[in-house]
């Protein structure tokens, strides 16, 4: 091949693999706003095409305006769920749909699966839960995963962590595993971090990880004595 032909597609080649890294996060970042834009806007939608067919307005017939008033009808109300629930009546209320969700066979499994998990990964920094590292699928390989409660062995007495594991880019699914405290690596990312890592496929990541176990030192036995002659 000439070298002149080999440089330039090599130059080439590199040049459209930095701009594939620098453009990455932003498509990442772009395609999870389209999503949740686009599920608002689905919720909310049915609602602003109601009030387009009563008020006859040509402006609520355009299709990005009924986008943008579906998306903040949505946010209104979540917002004004977020604030019902937490009252006491509002709590109670929840209380109620919850149990009457559980009658539900399959309903119930799903939706109370979903609730721990989206309480797992929301819960605030402080409390028990916190972002570990364990082996997985294989020793080695490291996964992201939230440390949800300690228990011990009944037959062994081990010390025993439930780790869940979201998947990336779909956090909504995700592996339970028990696995020894001992195989558990602690790690210095909060949930907003790991969560950023999950949502954008290791795309959005601190510069540094903490991914070995540190190695405890060996303990030196105390010197006894010489006795003297």
């Amino acid at each position: 091949m000439n070298p002149v032909l080999a440089r330039t597609l090599r130059s080439l080649q590199r040049n459209i693999l930095a701009g594939l890294i620098t453009v990455g996060p932003l498509i990442v970042t772009y395609m999870i706003f389209s999503f949740l834009l686009g599920v608002l806007a689905k919720a909310g939608l049915p609602v602003v095409q109601l009030l387009a067919a009563v008020l006859p307005d040509d402006a609520l017939s355009r299709p990005w305006v009924q986008f943008v008033l579906a998306v903040v009808l949505a946010l209104v109300v979540l917002y004004v769920l977020g604030r019902v629930t937490s009252l006491v009546v509002g709590r109670q209320a929840l209380r109620l749909f919850e149990a009457a969700l559980e009658r539900l066979p399959f309903v119930a499994k799903i939706y109370g699966s979903v609730r721990q998990l989206i309480d797992s990964m929301l819960v605030k920094q402080g409390t028990a839960q916190r972002v570990v590292l364990v082996d997985f699928p294989m020793i080695g390989q490291k996964a992201i995963g939230f440390l949800t409660r300690t228990m011990t062995d009944s037959s062994t007495g081990e010390l025993l962590a439930a780790v869940l594991l979201p998947n990336a880019i779909n956090p909504t699914s995700a592996f339970l595993q028990i696995v020894p405290m001992e195989r558990v690596t602690e790690t210095d990312l909060n949930m907003e971090q790991a969560m950023s890592m999950l949502m954008t496929g290791g795309a959005v990541a601190p510069e540094t990880i903490r991914f070995s176990r540190p190695e405890l030192l060996p303990v030196e036995e105390p010197r006894r004595p010489v006795p003297l002659a």
